[in-house]
């Protein structure tokens, strides 16, 4: 009896290694295994008190691996708003990211779109909305291409148009957000030309390695912020990922202003 209550124990011990281990003490490839300590016959009989334990208390398991996520989610957001704090100024600040509303404006709105994507599109009028309706707004546009060849032509126009004359990129831009169907370089060239810009000059902005270097700076930020998705808005404090209406603009600046 001593040598099965000993049995047991070590078994009770080990299992309790296991499931807790698998999670907070990962074993890399170079180190010897746990398993390797035991025989083919006191494997399996931990495989079965495992496997017991699991079928007869899987809420647990669940509860552990809920907790886990919600830990790791935890870690990763107290990053990610260290991080906003690092990046605010390259965010808010970057001469070369277009910039609409009031360029003075004390309320900042970043978004992060593609002129593809359909609920950028979507926003625009809300955003358009909101500035006009509210002189002290500054929103930055965020050049992130990520729905393909085409976004990342469009992207380089509207980062060339910014650089080449800023006082007619508002209306560039939403041309482009407004069009339907796919948006080829005709298309775009016809649009640019429709808003004051020089095709030729526009063609040639497009192709410096300053265009690229905006984009890959942009790609950088969302990344650390982990925005992988259009749109997305960076609002104060707040990441918000997805399209958002007007209403809701208005009560997260309101908020912001009354803290």
């Amino acid at each position: 009896m001593k040598y099965i209550q000993s049995y047991d124990q070590k078994w009770t011990w080990f299992v309790s290694c296991i499931l807790l281990g698998i999670y907070i003490f990962p074993v890399s490839a170079q180190e010897k295994k746990p398993t390797d300590l035991f025989s083919d016959i006191e494997r399996k009989a931990i495989e079965n008190v495992v496997r017991d334990y699991i079928m007869k208390n899987p809420e647990q398991i669940i509860n552990s691996l809920q907790r886990m996520r919600q830990q790791e989610e935890s870690k990763k957001q107290a990053t990610i708003k260290i991080r906003l704090k690092e990046l605010r100024s390259e965010l808010i600040n970057d001469p070369d990211t277009p910039v609409g509303g009031n360029k003075n404006g004390s309320i900042n709105i970043v978004e992060f779109f593609d002129y593809r994507c359909g609920y950028c599109k979507r926003v625009l009028s809300d955003l358009l909305k909101l500035i006009n309706s509210d002189n002290d707004i500054r929103i930055v546009f965020k050049e992130f291409p990520i729905l393909g060849p085409q976004s990342k032509i469009a992207s380089k126009a509207g980062l060339a148009a910014w650089i080449l004359d800023e006082s007619k990129y508002q209306k560039f831009h939403n041309k482009m957000m407004r069009a339907k169907g796919a948006i080829t370089k005709p298309r775009i060239f016809k649009l640019a030309a429709d808003s004051g810009y020089n095709v030729s000059d526009l063609q040639k902005t497009m192709e410096t390695p300053r265009i690229d270097s905006l984009l890959e700076k942009t790609s950088n930020i969302a990344k650390a912020l982990d925005i992988n998705g259009t749109p997305a808005f960076v609002i104060g404090d707040q990441i918000i990922r997805g399209a958002v209406d007007y209403k809701t603009l208005k009560n997260i600046i309101s908020e912001m202003r009354k803290s």
